[in-house]
């Protein structure tokens, strides 16, 4: 039951970060909510010394007014021009996580406000933090917490996803159109501090870092569409957060941190294979245009060459690669993808055009 429990609550957290992780990425913000993930530590401290409770529903709203508080930082100091988007996040969250960290260390010592745990959390201790209603066990704080946050996320994505897609590919259409692309952002900003503070205390900041990057980074190199890029997202995400722990139960290792290098595993297996974008498909699609380029040349040269006294010698093979100054395996290639696609036939030792290679050739040289 604990494993099952462990698990629902990694694949609830992951899809819950991944689905506005999405619009970060789009944006090419990401790293921002690494800066919120961190700096909300502040708020959390804040809103326990107000409430001297640890369950206060308040603590989430603290934390989650903090991570809009420091978008709207960064973002302003961006916005003087004077500071990159990259230095000013590198400014803001160090200064804040800070400030949290001195908090705790000066004024609550004595309290389980720990920040390894925010840093790093642990999901095996996740089903011992009970919720109960009317003295009867509802399973898991965290699983009702994350729960409750993915609803919600599907709910702001639902409701504002055409003003999302359009300020997120056209802030200038948005704005023409009525919509402000200021709130929208800031929305956004408040969903992901939301997401970030729900799973501070299951999976800690770093992984939900990777859970809010990495799913919608690896979906995005496998598809242009918006809604299959949020579909994906969720798949990569709940795929990596099971993948993980199942890692980390034979590997007798964390389970946060597997979770997170299987994040990082799916991105390098999309990185690598991907259809369209993938090293592998651009490697394939750089030796198709290299082989239709000189593919092209021969045709080019036999039929300048056709019907003239020197053909016997300028369409022999052996001397293509003299005249054309190829390497032997260009030629090669070359003179192979012609006769395959029955562009050229050997005609004594001789290569001449088909009707079909004769028309691509001239085809060729008016592009």
């Amino acid at each position: 039951m604990p494993q099952l429990e462990i698990q629902l609550i990694a694949v609830v957290a992951a899809v819950a970060c991944a689905l506005p992780g999405a619009f970060l990425v789009l944006r090419r913000v990401s790293m921002l909510s690494d800066a919120i993930s961190h700096s909300i530590l502040p708020g959390i401290v804040l809103a326990f010394f107000i409430t001297e409770d640890l369950n206060s529903p308040l603590l989430i709203l603290g934390a989650a007014a903090t991570g809009v508080v420091t978008a709207g930082v960064i973002e302003t100091l961006s916005r003087t021009g004077r500071v990159r988007e990259d230095a000013a996040i590198g400014l803001v969250f160090p200064i804040l996580f800070s400030i949290g960290v001195i908090l705790i260390a000066r004024y609550a010592g004595g309290v389980h406000l720990d920040v390894d745990a925010v840093l790093l959390g642990e999901l095996a201790f996740a089903p011992f933090n009970r919720l109960e209603f009317g003295g009867m066990d509802a399973g898991p704080k965290a699983l009702w917490v994350m729960g409750a946050i993915l609803l919600a996320n599907l709910a702001f994505i639902a409701i504002f996803f055409k003003e999302l897609k359009l300020s997120t590919f056209d802030p200038a259409l948005a704005a023409a159109l009525g919509f402000s692309p200021t709130l929208l952002h800031y929305l956004l900003m408040g969903s992901v501090s939301l997401t970030a503070v729900g799973a501070f205390d299951a999976v800690g900041s770093v992984l939900v870092v990777a859970l809010i990057v990495g799913p919608p980074a690896t979906a995005y190199l496998l598809t242009d569409k918006l809604s299959t890029l949020l579909a994906l997202s969720a798949g990569i995400g709940a795929t990596a957060a099971i993948s993980g722990y199942w890692a980390a139960h034979l590997a007798d290792a964390s389970i946060a941190g597997s979770i997170a290098t299987a994040v990082g595993l799916l991105f390098f297996a999309a990185f690598l294979l991907a259809p369209e974008q993938g090293v592998v498909a651009g490697i394939k699609r750089h030796r198709s245009h290299r082989r239709r380029f000189a593919q092209q040349m021969l045709l080019v040269h036999l039929l300048h060459h056709e019907g003239t006294e020197e053909a016997a010698l300028e369409c022999h093979p052996d001397h293509l690669q003299q005249h054309l100054r190829w390497k032997e395996d260009i030629a090669s290639i070359a003179i192979k993808s012609a006769l395959q696609d029955r562009l050229v036939e050997h005609d004594d030792g001789i290569l001449r055009l088909t009707r079909q290679g004769r028309a691509l050739a001239r085809e060729t040289m008016l592009a």
